[in-house]
């Protein structure tokens, strides 16, 4: 077994705060509606909140385009708030952890500001600037993650800046040493306030070639990855941050790597590597699409047990997992990965529940996958307010030569706003987000999926997760079990073990919306049902399976 620690034990919540719960009817999510909901997270049984960003921010991305590290979004509130915040959870005994965004900052950062001003200014070098190849052409043919050239001409002194996503968010330039003290003293400031830890947005790309050649073409731009994604100097500078703030504190760590392998996760969270706790890995939900990251297909069941079994096996005692269907990047899980359809959408948001909470790792609940909030209907382009999602629907679309009836299905079945739309409080209007007009559309279903349903049905998928919680708190094996696939070849079932000493799960899971046969191995015939998301007995050897049925037996 590996060696037991808090943020291994806990299971973590992400709050997305502009669509979590309003206060005061402006119809932006805010600080103190989190406060105001935080007996429901204690009631659910979490353990650590993971607050998506509430720094100050011109909101071009959502929050993750910060012009002050240390003050927060107006619309969130104040940073009297936030202290609020920290208290009324650490008294409930649930933790905070930041997201940490220091790839780039705003256009509007301080630091910016100073750098664009003149090439011999002290903030220059903050950031990364290239002269153009000619007076019309960017150094490079990079295109940015959110559409367009990764490079943005600025008049002021005739140069580019690099943004790997919007134009308003300037990279960082990590190689330099000042820009490193300041970032590492700005995570001290943040964890002298008693904060838990960091979510790290992109960490893997801060360091990026000194050579900056073109990327290889893929649609309309070349690709940064090879350049930008996991660099020279990427896990030096991550050993250099936990050297100077995360060693020193009782915090948990978190990075986004996309583009990560088994490898190079040991390198950056393996047990001895001196650098983060974990990191989140994105095989998954990544798969390439129709047209870059934009299709209406579902991830084949073989792929997918695949890529999560080799996850978990070449990590197992080396580095830990982080477990997630969903996020604020993602649709929603119960539409993705699951069926949504009203006849099968609890059923299978249980069965995902189970897949997910039985593997070896630190499990991660979006807010609202608790209750299967399911992805939302667009109609029209008008009801989006991602900027990725615009901005693809103008490449594809209006600039380019895909029809509207192609594109439209992969841009709303993959669109980051399906994950945005407000929580669903209860079925009054505006679903309880707020009594102002919302920022985002609220999901028409709200009637029906809601939390104030949910928390008064004791079948519902609310109180199934408050179950998942609160038995892995009491089983150990749960946590730091060893991971065997089963059935790897089954296109209906994800089946596997777990082990601890003489202890032993079975987890069965159907991911198909019709009965399909299972034989239950004989070390396991006649052995107790810890969970099932179906009110049935499981004593024969051979079981005939109901549509997105799960169960887990235990030996020992």
């Amino acid at each position: 077994m590996t060696s037991r620690a808090w943020w291994k034990e806990a299971v973590i919540y992400q709050v997305y705060p502009r669509s979590f719960m309003d206060s005061n009817g402006d119809g932006i999510g805010d600080l103190q509606g989190i406060i105001s909901r935080l007996d429901y997270l204690k009631y659910l049984g979490i353990d650590v909140i993971w607050l998506s960003p509430v720094y100050q921010s011109p909101n071009d991305d959502n929050g993750y385009d910060i012009s002050d590290y240390c003050a927060i979004m107006e619309e969130f509130g104040t940073m009297e708030d936030f202290d609020a915040l920290l208290s009324a959870a650490h008294e409930r005994g649930i933790r905070i952890v930041m997201d940490l965004v220091v790839n780039h900052t705003s256009d509007e950062h301080r630091w910016f500001m100073e750098s664009r001003k003149s090439k011999d200014n002290p903030y220059r070098d903050y950031y990364i600037w290239r002269e153009g190849k000619d007076a019309q052409t960017p150094p490079n043919n990079w295109g940015s993650c959110f559409g367009g050239s990764a490079w943005q001409y600025d008049g002021e002194t005739g140069m580019y800046y690099l943004h790997l996503f919007s134009k308003k968010q300037p990279d960082l330039n990590w190689d330099n040493k000042k820009v490193r003290e300041e970032i590492f003293e700005m995570m001290r400031w943040w964890c002298d306030k008693g904060i838990d830890g960091f979510r790290m947005d992109v960490i893997s790309m801060i360091s990026k070639t000194a050579d900056m050649p073109d990327g290889e073409v893929n649609g309309l731009y070349g690709d940064f990855g090879p350049y930008c994604v996991h660099g020279p100097n990427v896990h030096k500078y991550l050993r250099e941050m936990n050297e100077n703030v995360l060693s020193r504190y009782d915090i948990m760590s978190v990075g986004e790597t996309s583009g990560v392998t088994t490898e190079l996760a040991k390198q950056y969270a393996g047990e001895d590597a001196g650098e983060l706790n974990m990191v989140f890995q994105f095989e998954h939900v990544e798969s390439d699409g129709k047209y870059g990251k934009w299709t209406d297909e579902k991830i084949a069941l073989v792929t997918l047990k695949e890529i999560l079994s080799r996850w978990q096996t070449e990590l197992y005692g080396k580095a830990w997992n982080s477990l997630f269907w969903d996020n604020h990047d993602q649709p929603r899980a119960v539409s993705r990965f699951g069926d949504d359809r009203p006849a099968f959408r609890a059923v299978s948001a249980k069965m995902l529940a189970t897949c997910l909470h039985m593997m070896q790792g630190t499990p991660y609940i979006y807010q609202g996958e608790e209750l299967g909030m399911t992805n939302y209907p667009f109609s029209s382009t008008d009801e989006f307010r991602d900027i990725e999602s615009i901005n693809a629907y103008r490449e594809w679309c209006t600039e380019g030569e895909l029809s509207h009836e192609v594109f439209w299905p992969c841009l709303t079945f993959k669109s980051r706003d399906n994950a945005r739309t407000p929580m669903q409080w209860d079925d009054s209007e505006n679903a309880g987000f707020t009594n102002g007009k919302p920022w985002i559309l609220v999901n028409p279903n709200y009637k029906e999926i809601n939390a104030k349903a949910e928390t008064a049905d004791p079948d519902s998928v609310f109180h199934y997760y408050k179950r998942l919680i609160a038995l892995r708190k009491q089983n150990p094996i749960m946590v730091y079990g060893k991971y065997e696939p089963l059935l790897v070849e089954s296109e209906e079932l994800f089946v596997y073990t777990r082990t601890l000493g003489d202890e032993k799960l079975l987890v069965v899971c159907s991911f198909c919306d019709h009965e399909t046969d299972f034989a239950v191995p004989d070390e396991f015939q006649g052995t107790p049902c810890l969970i099932s998301n179906v009110d049935r007995g499981y004593d024969g050897k051979e079981i005939r399976l109901g549509a997105y049925e799960a169960f887990v037996l235990r030996k020992g």
